[in-house]
């Protein structure tokens, strides 16, 4: 019963902790990167579909992606679709591919994305403490209901912020890394 509450919260941070690197894959930096492409949704065969299922995403060089749609006929509405986007990208067509130049970021824009990493880095901390105090309660309420000892219900508790820092570190490191990530010139 007791292991189970800390497998459960685990498994919720550790949610917590990829949503959180997911949102930050998609922040845009300097560098090239195929994740940047994620949030694109394309017109496709009369439904709107993300940009994976339309075609391979790739970045050949430090500054470029290139998209290589599966059907010829869907150029037009991959750079179309990536326009609409509103990622401040201009992508070109050749009628075989479509090239997206990345443009170098500002000193002020990079300011900007730096404090944006922090407020989705603190959202994710903001997950894991909301994941403790929910076991704590559970584990509060078990030992009032008599269902817990109380030297369990603090060794619970003790694993429980354990738990907490560890994922608090790990969501501090990705902190560290996407901003310097950011701020690399």
């Amino acid at each position: 019963m007791t292991n189970k509450l800390l497998v459960v919260a685990e498994e919720r941070m550790k949610k917590a902790l990829e949503g959180t690197r997911h949102e930050l894959s998609g922040i845009r930096t300097g560098k090239a990167s195929p994740a940047l492409l994620d949030t694109v949704r394309v017109e496709a065969y009369g439904q709107t579909v993300s940009l994976k299922e339309v075609g391979s995403v790739s970045a050949p060089e430090a500054r470029l992606l290139v998209i290589q749609p599966w059907d010829k006929g869907l150029i037009k509405a991959v750079s179309r679709a990536i326009q609409l986007a509103e990622l401040g990208l201009n992508p070109t067509d050749d009628g075989t591919v479509v090239r997206v130049p990345i443009p170098a970021l500002t000193g002020e824009r990079r300011a900007e994305l730096v404090k944006l990493v922090a407020k989705l880095t603190e959202e994710g901390r903001v997950h894991v403490r909301q994941v403790r105090h929910d076991v704590n309660k559970d584990i509060k309420h078990q030992q009032d209901g008599g269902t817990l000892a109380e030297d369990d219900a603090k060794r619970l508790t003790a694993d429980v912020q354990k738990l907490t820092d560890r994922y608090i570190a790990l969501l501090d490191d990705l902190l560290k890394k996407k901003t310097v990530e950011v701020m690399e010139v």
